[in-house]
């Protein structure tokens, strides 16, 4: 499937050819922290098939609970979180942040990482009311 979008701003944009069934929710510390909420909604794509269309990205590296680097990409103007890749053999593979696809309507997440560290109520929250649009 054929995807593309971009930071909030619309500085740095982008195209891939992603798996719709490679959407993944991830429940990692540093997920909740780099997007401000629960867990975070990531597709997996292979990086071969990632092509910039605007302006590059800002990159920073974090280690990762798992001990391997991550490069975090971001929008240098408005910050919003784009990507993150690896380093060496986990470069070949890179984690496209959800909320920056515009067909992201049609990537329902398939399956969830770092579980241990899902916010308690995560489970429950289908069943909370709800408004359509805020006032």
């Amino acid at each position: 499937m054929r995807i593309d979008s971009g930071c909030h701003c619309g500085a740095v944009t982008y195209e891939a050819d992603i798996d719709p069934a490679q959407v993944v929710i991830c429940h990692c510390i540093d997920c909740q922290a780099l997007s401000g909420s629960p867990f975070r909604v990531t597709v997996i794509a292979s990086t071969d098939q990632m092509r910039l269309t605007g302006a590059a990205p800002r990159v920073y590296v974090k280690v990762g609970g798992n001990g391997r680097p991550r490069r975090q990409s971001v929008c240098p103007d408005c910050g919003a979180p784009l990507f993150t890749t690896g380093e060496g053999a986990d470069a070949m593979e890179t984690g496209i942040r959800w909320g920056s696809i515009r067909q992201r309507s049609d990537l329902a997440p398939r399956f969830q990482i770092w579980c241990r560290s899902a916010a308690p109520w995560v489970g429950d929250i289908a069943a909370l009311p709800g408004v359509p649009k805020d006032a």
